[in-house]
């Protein structure tokens, strides 16, 4: 009301966390310098920020698909740059939805000049959703099960996806949720650190998983065609155990994993894969004092010491796509999928890789913003995870949409 500027959100105020919008300023003068913030708050109550200085067009207008930022949180032309390049206050927090039911509220903020924020000139809010309109959110409690279903609007059948994160544990939904609201059955399943699932597990039985898996077949809306599994980091290496050694599952996705078997053995039926040996006195503690670098800890994987903590994953009839950053400062992804890769080739089997230049550890959906450092949960220290932050908002665009196609070809 009395603001200068109109500022809009195209194709509409609220969308999918996922969707990218185009941001346009309309009422400015001709050629005027402005800044352009956004703005988040968690659900912890973290303010986060992001901000870039334009010029306005001739016509007294900017559109943030088309004009490129002269410095601030980013440079160039980046039409989703202010969700990507958010940061908080408070150093190292990781943008992270834990309630999915709920959508975060991005204010955009137009300000007159380069980098006075003290007049105002126009503002809206986009609404960014983790639960598609009509997706249903299910809480499962069933046997040893703790896991979230997530069913898309209609009676399908649809494909099943089985959604992992890593050793931080707990239950990570937003990404299930996400996946949910593009067409796949997607459960959510947490494996360590949750509820009364210990922090740090003496071993993970694949029954568990096994479980799972015929949880998710006995869905009517699930397709009889066979399950998918997606991980990150240890969730990685589990999804490829579970295509290597449980029946049904048809296609397995890994991010930023391995094809060993990493900190903690895996017990199947008569045999037990043990953890990869690794050293914690290898680890580095960087220039800043109190971040941990663990990328080193592994004893080389081509060690023949290591050898019987591989997933023998040559015997799975399951197709496997590979995604790793080639800044990951976490874990060698880059080099563990890469031996994955030539292991399957050498056996005759195909299996997609993608590495990107630039991108950390932690591959998100697309439009959260890099996490360089953050607390691991499970080990309480500050961990570097890597990545740049323009290479980093890619990568995370393009790994989404090879991983719906990825499960649409071979489910």
């Amino acid at each position: 009301a009395g603001m200068a500027a109109r500022v809009t959100v195209l194709p509409a105020p609220r969308c999918m966390y996922d969707d990218p919008v185009q941001i346009l300023v309309a009422g400015l003068q001709p050629q005027q310098a402005v800044t352009v913030r956004a703005s988040l708050v968690d659900e912890s109550g973290e303010l986060f920020q992001a901000h870039a200085l334009y010029r306005a067009g001739s016509r007294g207008e900017l559109d943030l698909s088309r004009s490129p930022a002269l410095g601030g949180s980013y440079l160039g032309v980046e039409p989703m740059g202010l969700l990507w390049s958010l940061q908080s206050k408070t150093p190292y927090k990781r943008l992270a939805k834990r309630n999915v039911l709920t959508p975060f509220h991005v204010d955009i903020e137009v300000y007159d000049g380069h980098g006075d924020m003290s007049n105002l000139l126009g503002k809206c809010t986009n609404e960014r959703c983790f639960l598609g309109e009509g997706v249903k959110r299910i809480s499962v409690r069933d046997g040893r099960l703790k896991a979230t279903l997530f069913l898309p609007p209609g009676a399908g059948p649809f494909p099943g996806l089985i959604d992992l994160y890593g050793s931080g544990g707990g239950l990570v939904e937003y990404r299930a949720s996400l996946l949910a609201s593009r067409g796949f059955v997607t459960l959510a399943l947490a494996y360590m650190a949750f509820e009364d699932l210990p922090a740090m597990p003496e071993v993970l039985e694949l029954s568990y998983f096994e479980e799972a898996v015929n949880f998710l077949r006995k869905q009517q809306q699930v397709k009889g065609t066979g399950i998918g599994v997606l991980g990150l980091s240890k969730g990685a290496d589990l999804a490829l155990s579970m295509a290597t050694f449980l029946p049904g599952i048809k296609a397995a996705v890994s991010i930023s994993g391995s094809s060993f078997n990493s900190f903690i053995p895996l017990r199947g039926c008569g045999f037990t894969i043990p953890a990869h040996p690794y050293d914690l006195e290898k680890m580095k503690t960087s220039d800043e004092p109190g971040i941990v670098d663990f990328s080193d800890v592994l004893v080389d994987h081509r060690d023949p010491v290591t050898w019987d903590c591989r997933i023998p994953l040559e015997r799975s009839l399951a197709k496997f796509l590979f995604l790793s950053g080639r800044d990951d400062r976490n874990w060698k992804s880059e080099l563990y999928c890469q031996d994955a890769v030539q292991r399957l080739q050498r056996h005759g089997r195909e299996a997609e890789f993608c590495s990107y230049s630039g991108a950390g550890h932690l591959l998100e959906p697309p439009y959260l913003p890099l996490c360089q450092v953050s607390i691991h949960k499970v080990l309480g220290v500050f961990v570097y995870w890597g990545g740049q932050w323009r290479e980093h908002a890619k990568a995370q665009e393009d790994a989404w949409r090879r991983i719906q196609a990825f499960f649409w070809q071979h489910l």
